[in-house]
């Protein structure tokens, strides 16, 4: 399936328009990912520490021959970290895709790092019995010029709710930001036609979620609180990338101290 383009600009990820690539709007988790995370410095922190703790060895030799390689190992845990849990996370959603499409996945062809994870997806589709009108697919919103991929939209238990698989050590708060913003967008863009639908109407948000030891699925509210909240981050995120350019300008008076010659003396 074709799907709609997308690009990398810095840390952010845009969506080009199919109709008209001059026009590129940022995604869903781009837009959330404006919210300060305080926590995350303590974290790369944690991992830093960890890694000189648990690969000592290593790492003192490496000091002794090439310092700035041992920094850069060091500096750098956090990152191989996350690398390696999106990975898994990829891995994980692509079969849950499929599984959700009625594709047949023996756990035999599975990598074992993943088998709990689509072991307990089929636990889900036999228990909670979901039918699925969408599957990652991109939504837009013309109003407020965002777009974003969701992974399902669903009706369970007679309402239709937009889905998101979460394969993270927690559910975090900031899902509910991103689950408003795929309700409440304008359209979807169908992947294998390019052709724009309605979204449905939405009763609410739900995360599947799916971790080696087990399963559970969580109801979120995004509602229309949740959706202002995520559209002022909307705001944000031009500021950030293109409002504070130039908001700071230069001197026009100045004080303190000048030299002139060999002397100083105060301006």
């Amino acid at each position: 399936m074709a799907g709609v383009r997308t690009l990398k600009r810095g840390n952010s990820r845009f969506y080009v328009d199919p109709d008209d690539a001059r026009i590129k709007v940022p995604g869903v988790t781009s837009v959330v990912g404006m919210l300060p995370k305080d926590f995350l410095t303590f974290w790369a922190a944690k991992e830093a520490a960890e890694a000189a703790v648990t690969n000592w060895d290593i790492v003192s030799r490496l000091i002794e021959r090439d310092p700035a390689g041992a920094t850069d190992y060091l500096k750098n845990a956090h990152r191989r970290k996350t690398s390696a849990a999106a990975d898994l996370g990829s891995t994980a959603h692509d079969y849950f895709e499929r599984l959700a499409r009625g594709d047949s996945v023996p756990l035999r062809q599975v990598h074992a790092d993943v088998k709990p994870h689509v072991t307990y997806f089929k636990q889900f589709l036999d228990e909670v019995q979901p039918e699925f009108l969408h599957l990652e697919e991109t939504v837009w919103s013309d109003g407020h010029q965002y777009a974003g991929s969701f992974d399902a939209i669903a009706r369970v238990d007679g309402e239709v709710v937009v889905l998101d698989w979460k394969t993270s050590k927690s559910v975090y708060d900031s899902v509910a930001l991103q689950l408003s913003a795929y309700r409440y967008a304008d359209r979807i863009i169908l992947a294998e036609s390019g052709e724009s639908i309605d979204v449905p109407e939405l009763s609410g948000g739900a995360v599947l979620h799916v971790r080696p030891e087990g399963w559970q699925f969580v109801p979120v509210e995004c509602g229309e609180d949740v959706y202002r909240a995520f559209l002022a981050l909307r705001e944000v995120f031009d500021w950030e990338r293109d409002g504070k350019k130039g908001v700071v300008g230069k001197a026009i008076a100045r004080g303190g101290e000048v030299e002139t010659g060999t002397q100083r003396r105060a301006a």
